[in-house]
Parts: structure tokens; sequence; C-alpha cells
């Protein structure tokens, strides 16, 4: 597996949104994204931090999403 990259909400999102979500709703602090024909959702916290490793590897995780694209 490659190197994570440091990434923000904000550019996890357009990423995600490029491939294949869309933006579900937004609660808060929180951006809910479906992607409707997998029917996998995630929640991306936006504060103004980099995202913590551990929640953007759980994130990418989640998405089924190879981590090249993320890089």
């Amino acid at each position: 597996m490659p190197k994570l990259p440091v990434l923000t909400p904000a550019e996890l999102i357009k990423i995600l949104l490029k491939n294949g979500f869309e933006i579900d709703r937004i609660n808060g602090s929180h951006h809910v994204l479906i992607n409707k024909s997998s029917k996998i959702r995630l929640v991306v916290p936006v504060h103004k931090k980099d995202l913590p490793k551990g929640t953007l590897y759980e994130i990418i995780k989640q998405s089924g999403l190879k981590t090249d694209i993320f890089a």
C-alpha cells in the first residue's frame, strides 16, 4: 500500500465526487456522501485542519476505492 497523503477534508470530498460519490446531506460539520450505484455511504468530518491519518484510512477503506486515486 502506498503511503497516504495528507489531505484536507475539502480535497478528500473533491476526489470522492470525481469517483462516483454525491453529497447526500450536510449535518453540522459532517458531510454525508453516497455512491448511488454501490449504495456506499461515507461521513467526512469537515474541519479546518488536515484529516488524521486513521480517519483518512478508514474513509478510503469504506469507499472501496484504490489508494492510488488519493495519492
